[in-house]
């Protein structure tokens, strides 16, 4: 179902969040399985219902979560899944020098690399229901990234990066997410919702890592540790007060 229609002049308050999807909490690990793309019951992980519509060219894709820039889906998939030739060592000559052979390394999407999602959303306060209510904007499959360095084999570590972002208020996006079926009930096979209602309905546990202000900065640029947890706790409570304190009896 197409969302409400939504003035901007109607939004009297508004902050954007960014946020993380932990699939190694227990409660968000129905996104990461199966983690087989050919899983018997006919289902697939999110990474996998994202990845088969990147590749058949089915849905846009991005490089920002402004969604600015746009991404050329075959040419991603082509450098994404682009073989590698590694030099394999398959013995020693009758003079006792080794042997190596070339080999080619096909490098496939594997769903079972994306341990995180990130999460750009716009929390508001319209003027016709005068109530607090949220959209999700942005979606990226996040996964540890590493390069080779020069000629030699060294990987370098990058870190954890965003593959992509999925403009998640597009009619194409929702649709795709609206087909398929996640396997968020584990006790009745029958009625699981889609993804797409997965999202609508916030049925995941996430964490702020963000919060739109002047300086442009995430909560790791002047925090860590307990204390980023404590701070994204703190956002999440004010953003919830603001939302309850709209009433007064």
């Amino acid at each position: 179902m197409p969302y409400p229609f939504l003035r901007e002049s109607d939004i009297v308050w508004s902050t954007t969040l960014w946020k993380t999807i932990d699939l190694n909490e227990t409660f968000n690990q129905y996104m990461y399985f199966p983690i087989d793309e050919n899983d018997r019951s006919g289902k697939k992980s999110l990474a996998y219902v994202i990845w088969d519509a990147v590749a058949a060219n089915e849905i846009p894709i991005f490089e920002d979560d402004e969604l600015k820039i746009p991404i050329d889906n075959l040419l991603f998939v082509e450098r994404y899944t682009k073989a590698d030739t590694i030099l394999l060592e398959i013995g020693y000559d009758d003079d006792d020098n080794e042997l190596f052979e070339t080999v080619i390394q096909p490098n496939d999407f594997d769903g079972a690399e994306i341990f995180r999602y990130a999460l750009r959303e716009v929390w508001f306060i319209g003027k016709q229901d005068t109530r607090q209510d949220s959209r999700r904007i942005a979606l990226a499959p996040l996964k540890e990234m590493k390069v080779k360095f020069g000629d030699t084999e060294e990987l370098i570590n990058l870190g954890i990066q965003p593959l992509f972002w999925l403009p998640m208020q597009n009619p194409i996006v929702r649709t795709l997410l609206s087909k398929n079926n996640s396997y968020y009930d584990e006790v009745n096979a029958v009625g699981q919702p889609t993804w797409d209602n997965i999202f609508i309905s916030q049925l995941y546990n996430a964490y702020i890592t963000k919060e739109s202000n002047i300086y442009g900065r995430s909560i790791s640029r002047y925090l860590s540790g307990e204390d980023a947890i404590l701070e994204s706790d703190a956002i999440e409570e004010k953003v919830f007060n603001i939302g309850e304190d709209m009433w007064e009896y």
